[in-house]
């Protein structure tokens, strides 16, 4: 099977990489497609082929296009595969039908349920669900993160290690209402503290928290572009209506958040900045949703067996072998339009 791996932004280089990884180990043939604007990004040019050329991809001649964004140039040959840039159903858009994608695999029940009604009501994609790819690697190597944590901690002679990752959507970031809680914990709190911000995030609030954190010794802003390591590592994460509370609460580990919108909390969900403080001490000494943290794993992502891009590989072969290979999409003027806007026309 020829595959490409499609990157419109940079969040999707760490969700595709264990998919590519087992596409590679079974002999599949791997493209990347990673634009231009971020190519010096891309942490993976030495290790899997790669292009910035749609006509490239146009000729790689694909059997499937797995996507983690919402769009996918209609006219490119090859099953169109939506995978998902997060675990959020409650973010607006998660649910939108956008008509590129011929098949979408799901991460669990909640996510499958939802996409199998959409299916059976527009009747021009299928669903399967799969796990999620980049959560392979989640479940990997926890041992080895869990002893990088504890001698981070002893050298920086704290006990606990916080993670700080809000989103970036002006609408639902916390990044400015908690700055100064968040560093507040730093300074009265036994803690090693690191910040993880997504790689959307106003430039301006990066570098305001980048210009705080040097005034602290036991505060990092975490510079890799992918969070699973620090997500392995961490005690305690601090969010708000962020995809990657899901990823965290799928280690089994407390979250706080502050006015998350998800319709499934299983968390400290405080609603006041001013909050922060007590529920940190609450939850630190307190794990009082274990139980529905179990739940919602069964909801959201059941598979922690780490082989989730296998059963997406499997399903979009099954695909092939019942459907044949797309060699276009139907679309709308206007989805078409704004395609041949944003990649160009088809190429000759």
């Amino acid at each position: 099977m020829k595959a490409t791996l499609f990157c419109a932004n940079p969040y999707a280089f760490g969700i595709l990489k264990p998919l590519s990884d087992e596409l590679m180990q079974g002999k599949h043939q791997v493209m990347w497609y990673v634009p231009e604007k971020h190519l010096s990004t891309f942490p993976f040019q030495h290790e899997v082929p790669y292009t910035s050329l749609i006509s490239d991809i146009h000729n790689f001649n694909s059997d499937a296009i797995f996507v983690p964004g919402n769009e996918i140039p209609h006219y490119l040959r090859g099953v169109k595969v939506q995978i998902f840039h997060g675990l959020a159903g409650e973010k607006k858009g998660h649910f939108r039908i956008r008509h590129y994608f011929d098949l979408y695999l799901t991460q669990g029940p909640y996510f499958t349920d939802r996409f199998k009604a959409l299916a059976s009501r527009y009747k021009d994609f299928l669903v399967t669900e799969t796990g999620w790819c980049k959560l392979d690697m989640l479940y990997k190597d926890i041992e080895k993160y869990k002893t990088e944590r504890n001698n981070l901690l002893k050298a920086k002679g704290k006990k606990h290690l916080v993670l700080y990752a809000p989103t970036f959507s002006p609408s639902l970031t916390s990044a400015v209402s908690l700055k100064d809680q968040i560093f507040n914990l730093a300074k009265t709190e036994d803690i090693y503290l690191l910040i993880k911000f997504h790689d959307l995030m106003n430039p301006e609030i990066a570098s305001e928290y980048m210009h705080e954190a040097q005034k602290y010794e036991n505060v990092e802003i975490v510079a890799e572009k992918n969070i699973l390591n620090s997500l392995k590592m961490a005690d305690v994460m601090i969010s708000d209506t962020s995809s990657v509370v899901y990823e965290f609460i799928f280690l089994n580990k407390p979250v706080i958040t502050l006015n998350s919108r998800s319709p499934h909390i299983v968390w400290n969900n405080i609603s006041e900045p001013s909050q922060l403080p007590t529920a940190f001490v609450s939850t630190i000494n307190s794990d009082d949703f274990a139980d529905k943290r179990a739940k919602l794993i069964e909801m959201y992502h059941p598979y922690n067996d780490g082989l989730s891009s296998h059963r997406m590989i499997e399903a979009v072969e099954q695909f092939i072998q019942n459907y044949g290979v797309p060699t276009k999409r139907k679309l709308n003027f206007f989805r078409r339009y704004k395609m041949v806007k944003d990649f160009g026309f088809k190429p000759e």
